[in-house]
């Protein structure tokens, strides 16, 4: 396909023609299923890119964090917006640093500059988060497609693990948390509709009550959300269940990647035949859900990203002075207007 024709089209104007974007963006690629390499003849094509703040938004009074337009699906990120993104490794911004060298349409020396630091946002803790969002995120679509047929003692196996990341997330941000005791774990539950239920263990001193019920609602947002999307939503067909179990595994395998290599690998060449398949429907059993051979593929990703998290040799959290360095000198640039 040839995504210079659509950037040259009038619809893409606003590029050319915003003046916080135009001359200041210093990267833009494909975003979506063009850059995952899984696009189907009914894909659309989405651009992503980041252009540098105006000297007013660094030392004045104006303010600037994305541009979006939903007509082109195009998202242009400020770039002190896009450092906060990145460092937290959002798996929706991050994969544009990892496209391939002809994926990008615009890359000037300082969009250059900021893939060649690419590796300055990558830790364990960013990686974790990473695989995090990726496996809450499979869960709740396993939790809505095999709601009908997966035994209840599994689901509930499935809504822990998805609860226990969301409580070590929470912990990793909250000291008064981590410094005392919260432990979740399943046992038998005494509720008949229920073979098997989550239970919590806590023990603090003196813990603000606000940190506390802070911590209950984020566990307990896990859990309405799956009990949410469990029940099924007929306007939700397989196409759309097939799309979104694809884009997940996908997760897994780039949370893989960062974490064994230090890699962000946008583009999935090797895997392609997999998630298209997987997109295909081949894994889809009817209204029974997945396969167990999804399942199985599902369970050797997640023991890969276990093993991954073990054994990475990534920082535990982003070198911040070194990003900082970064930052300045890119935005010392832009108010002396030297860019």
């Amino acid at each position: 396909m040839d995504f210079y024709k659509f950037l040259n089209s009038s619809e893409y104007d606003f590029l050319r023609t915003n003046p916080r974007l135009s001359a200041r963006i210093i990267l833009l690629g494909l975003g979506g299923s063009y850059a995952y390499g899984t696009n189907n003849e009914n894909s659309d094509v989405d651009f992503r890119g980041v252009t540098l703040n105006l000297p007013s938004d660094l030392i004045g009074l104006t303010e600037f964090e994305q541009y979006e337009d939903g007509r082109t699906d195009t998202v242009i990120y400020s770039f002190n917006k896009i450092i906060k993104l990145l460092l937290n490794c959002n798996p929706n911004v991050i994969e544009i640093l990892g496209l391939d060298d002809d994926q990008y349409f615009i890359r000037t020396t300082l969009g250059q500059e900021l893939l060649n630091n690419r590796g300055l946002f990558l830790s364990k803790l960013a990686a974790r988060s990473f695989g995090g969002y990726a496996d809450a995120q499979l869960r709740r679509l396993q939790n809505a497609a095999a709601r009908d047929y997966m035994p209840q003692k599994e689901r509930e196996q499935h809504i822990y693990r998805s609860v226990q990341h969301a409580l070590d997330d929470f912990k990793r941000k909250n000291e008064r948390i981590a410094a005392g005791r919260a432990e979740i774990y399943i046992a038998p539950s005494d509720r008949p509709e229920f073979d098997t239920e989550i239970f919590l263990d806590v023990e603090y001193k003196h813990l603000p009550l606000r940190d506390y019920g802070n911590m209950l609602g984020t566990m307990n947002s896990v859990v309405r959300n799956y009990d949410r999307i469990g029940k099924r939503n007929n306007k939700k067909d397989d196409d759309h269940l097939n799309k979104h179990a694809m884009h997940l595994i996908r997760l897994f395998m780039m949370a893989i990647d960062i974490l064994e290599r230090g890699e962000i690998k946008t583009h999935r060449i090797k895997e392609h035949d997999l998630l298209q398949s997987i997109r295909r429907g081949d894994f889809k059993q009817g209204d029974k859900g997945f396969s167990a051979e999804f399942y199985k593929i599902l369970s050797d990703y997640e023991k890969r990203l276990e093993e991954a998290m073990r054994i990475s040799k990534l920082p535990d959290r982003p070198d911040m002075e070194a990003v900082a360095r970064f930052v300045e000198r890119v935005n010392r640039k832009v108010v002396m207007g030297d860019v």
